[in-house]
């Protein structure tokens, strides 16, 4: 199995869960992990939720991966306004090749508030791009150094598909 995970991450706290996530993933195949990295962010974390409550995006560098090569998708993004981080959302407007993929997304978040949100914005947005099946799961912030409990997160979603 192929497997592709793409994510941003401001703090830190996605990366965790990204390479919790990578490491679990490499027991089942090749896994390619890339951390998109905006080129125009703000330097502050209100402006980076102004941007991404009004669903902006970001300039990020082209991916040069063809999705069409890989048999799951895995997209992981901080909730910053009910919604997914600028970045995700340019990367969400430009990826091609994920007709009849499998999907994870997930999420890390603080409060909570707008984190089912943001889960269903990613996986409606995957699902119009031809995504066949789509999975989620979600990190408190104050959890993503906790390895067992991320893995936990992991294993609970992902043991519900064949050869999970």
């Amino acid at each position: 199995m192929r497997i592709a995970i793409i994510y941003y991450s401001y703090t830190g706290n996605t990366r965790k869960v990204a390479e919790v996530l990578a490491e679990f993933l490499r027991l089942k195949g090749g896994v390619t992990v890339v951390e998109l990295k905006a080129q125009d962010e703000s330097a502050s974390f209100l402006g980076q939720c102004r941007r991404a409550l009004v669903k902006a995006r970001a300039k990020i560098a082209p991916l040069n991966l063809n999705f069409s090569e890989y048999d799951l998708i895995c997209l992981g993004t901080p909730v910053w306004a009910f919604g997914p981080a600028p970045a995700i959302n340019t990367f969400l407007d430009s990826c091609r090749g994920l007709e009849n993929k499998r999907a994870v997304v997930f999420t890390t978040y603080g409060s909570g508030a707008g984190n089912k949100h943001c889960l269903s914005y990613l996986k409606n947005a995957l699902l119009k791009k031809g995504i066949k099946e789509c999975s989620q799961f979600s990190v408190q912030q104050f959890k993503v150094a906790d390895k067992e409990f991320v893995l936990a997160n992991i294993k609970a979603e992902l043991r519900l598909w064949p050869n999970g």
